[in-house]
Order: structure tokens, then C-alpha cells, then sequence
């Protein structure tokens, strides 16, 4: 602007985009893609709800370390558990799962991850959503990049994950290039898993959904891409570059199916709203420390050792595991407050959507750790 001149009065900000408030407002009014209807909303808003279960520190592990602050897991079911897992298995020998691997992935639980953390559904069809996407991604994991026993190797990772992007988000036809890619896609276990899990949550999800779960998949595959670097070269990262990278390889990729399987959808503007990118960021970073602290052991015994929060803690302060542990656990406790401390902040804004997201963010958190301090991998 010229020196001199009055500068010109400020253009209106834009009705819905200066504040939360605002909104929200622009988007709950406004009837969904899925059907909702004004009086819907009127009728959800009106409703009381049950008190939300809380909080409450918990022992894990073996019992030696400071509890953990996690939320109450809301729903163990046994019979459902059981229907979900007898479909998972049914799909994992179907897509190709065999031998050890299938064993491994009978094993695994992911049903049950699924009715301990996707608790607003008693459908199995849609908790099969996540049962199987939950399955595809860490046998990916598994076998392209962690677990060395597995075929995990580092070079081979960032080619490997290439595929699996064009395996979860179709590319269009190129003529006789695309020839040797269907082949690779069809001959894979993983690439199989990935494609087929895509098409499960296609069935019920929005196209806005399927591209939000691609592409978190994907930020995810980047993140893997650079724990891939370190091993390979042996220059294990400080633990704040870790942690900076770890938390785009969060459970916030899980709990991207949290409306999918609960049959209704966040706008996207609403999802994306920095607060509420906050939380699902909080929630996804506080499931995956928890992972961390449980998976010291067998991440410290590969050959190329895992790179873990505990592990590069221990490391940059010259200090024991059970230290770095104490470290990590109060990290974790504070995460977890800090995201208890937003869901109150965001509870008065009206949209039915946005508080069963956020309360499912919640009831993840308290699945998922009842799911790790009870499963047989990280014991």
C-alpha cells in the first residue's frame, strides 16, 4: 500500500469462515448428503443424552510402570467380537492370507479392535470396515516395513508403498502400462487386502470419506518411508524428529472411519476445522504412544531395531528404558488431558455429527488401549 493514502475499509469477512461458531452454524442447519433433515437436527440437538463415561488411570504392561490416563472403554462384547472376527477370517484367506500369515492374522484381534473402539455400531458388516482396513494396514506394516523376520526391507519400502497408494486409489487407464500394474496388484497379498478393504468402506462411505481415509493412508506411507531411511543407514533420529513424524502415523488414520462405520459423515469443512483436527491429531498421537510403550521389547529385539519413543528417549538422554518409559507415559497423560480439555471446549457448538465424532475419538482412545494392554502381540 501506497504511503500517503487511508487505506480502504476491510472486505467482509465471509459468513461461516471467521470463527468455529460460525462454522458450525453455516454446516448443521444445512440437510447432509446422508439424508439429515433441519428437524433431525432439532430433534438431535434436543435430546439428552447419557453422561459420558470418564477417565481413569490404568495399571499396563507388566504393572511397574506409572499407570496411564486413558478413557473408560465403553463396550466389551464377546458375541459380536466373535461374528466380526469369523468375517475378517473369512475375507483374509479370501484375499490370500495363508500359512504363518493367516495364523498371524487370526491371531491379531482386529475384529475385536474394532467393537472396542467403534462402540456407536452393532453392525458387523460396518464394523467390518475397520476390522479390515485396521488388518490391511499392518500387514503392511508388517511385511513392507517393520518386521525384518517378515521381509521388511527398507530399500524396497518407498517402491513398495507407490503401488499400494495406486492399490487404495484407483489410476486411470494408460493403455498397455497399466497391463503390468493390474498383474502386480492382483499377484500381492497386501496390495490385495488394500484394495478390497477401500472397496468394503466404498459400500457405505462417501466418496469425501474414501479420499479422507486415502489420503491419511498415504501422509501415513511418508512417514514410514522415513523410519525406513534411519534403520537403513543406522542414524536413528532424536526423539522430538521422531515424535514430529510419528504423529502423521498415528491411530488419527484409524479413527478417519470412525463416521464411516457409525453411518453418518462430518462435512468435510467441519472435519478439518483446525480445533477438530487438533483433537483427532491428540487422539491419534496419545493411541499411538500407547502402542510405543507396549512394543518396546520386540521393537529393541529385530535386528534393525524399530525406531520407538521409548527407545529414542532412552537414547538421546543417555538414560534406562524404564526412565525413558516414565518420560513417555507422562507425555502420553498430558495428550490425553490436553484433548479432554478440547472435547469440553467444543462440547456447546450444534452439530449432532461433530459430538459423535468427537465422543467416538474418546471411546477409541479407551478401546484401543484396552485392546493393546490385553493383546497377546505386546505381551
Amino acid at each position: 500500500m501506497a504511503r500517503g493514502r487511508s487505506a480502504p475499509a476491510p472486505a467482509p469477512e465471509p459468513k461461516g469462515r471467521n470463527t468455529m461458531t460460525e462454522t458450525v452454524a453455516a454446516d448443521w442447519t444445512v440437510p447432509s448428503g446422508l439424508g439429515t433433515s433441519a428437524a433431525r437436527v432439532v430433534a438431535e440437538l434436543t435430546k439428552v443424552e447419557p453422561p459420558q463415561p470418564g477417565y481413569l488411570e490404568r495399571p499396563w504392561g507388566d504393572g511397574t510402570a506409572p499407570p496411564l490416563y486413558v478413557p473408560v472403554a465403553e463396550r466389551i462384547d464377546d458375541a459380536l467380537t466373535e461374528v466380526v472376527e469369523d468375517g475378517l477370517a473369512a475375507w483374509a484367506e479370501e484375499v490370500g492370507f495363508e500359512g504363518d500369515d493367516l495364523d498371524h492374522m487370526r491371531k491379531a484381534g482386529f475384529g475385536r479392535l474394532a467393537v472396542l473402539t467403534h462402540v456407536d455400531t452393532e453392525d458387523p458388516d460396518r464394523l467390518l470396515i475397520a476390522a479390515k482396513l485396521n488388518a490391511a494396514w499392518w500387514a503392511a506394516d508388517d511385511l513392507y516395513a517393520d518386521d525384518s523376520d517378515m521381509g521388511a526391507e527398507p530399500t524396497q519400502l518407498p517402491p513398495r508403498l507407490a503401488i499400494a497408494m495406486a492399490a487404495m486409489d484407483p489410476l486411470p487407464d494408460a493403455g498397455e502400462f497399466s497391463v503390468p500394474l493390474a498383474e502386480t496388484l492382483a499377484s500381492d497379498v497386501v496390495l490385495r487386502a488394500l484394495r478390497t478393504g477401500i472397496d468394503h468402506l466404498t459400500r457405505y462411505g462417501t466418496p469425501s470419506i474414501v479420499q479422507r481415509v486415502n489420503y491419511s493412508t498415504f501422509a501415513m506411507f511418508v512417514s514410514w518411508t522415513s523410519y525406513a531411511a534411519w534403520r537403513h543407514t543406522g542414524e536413528y533420529p532424536p526423539a522430538w524428529k521422531y515424535l514430529a513424524t510419528r504423529q502423521h502415523d498415528t491411530f488419527y488414520t484409524s479413527m478417519t472411519l470412525i463416521d464411516a462405520v457409525g453411518g453418518y459423515e462430518v462435512p468435510a469443512n467441519l472435519y478439518y476445522e483446525p480445533d477438530v483436527r487438533r483433537a483427532a491429531f491428540q487422539a491419534g498421537t496419545a493411541s499411538v504412544l500407547v502402542n510405543d510403550l507396549l512394543s518396546v521389547k520386540k521393537d529393541a529385539a529385530d535386528e534393525k531395531p524399530v525406531v520407538n519413543m521409548v527407545l529414542q528417549v532412552a537414547a538421546d538422554r543417555g538414560i534406562p528404558v524404564e526412565e525413558a518409559t516414565e518420560v513417555v507415559v507422562d507425555l502420553h497423560n498430558k495428550v490425553v488431558r490436553d484433548f479432554e480439555e478440547l472435547h469440553r471446549s467444543l462440547l456447546p457448538l450444534p452439530s449432532p455429527e461433530l459430538q459423535r465424532f468427537l465422543r467416538g475419538l474418546k471411546s477409541w482412545m479407551g478401546g484401543g488401549f484396552e485392546w493393546h494392554n490385553t493383546n497377546p502381540r505386546y505381551r
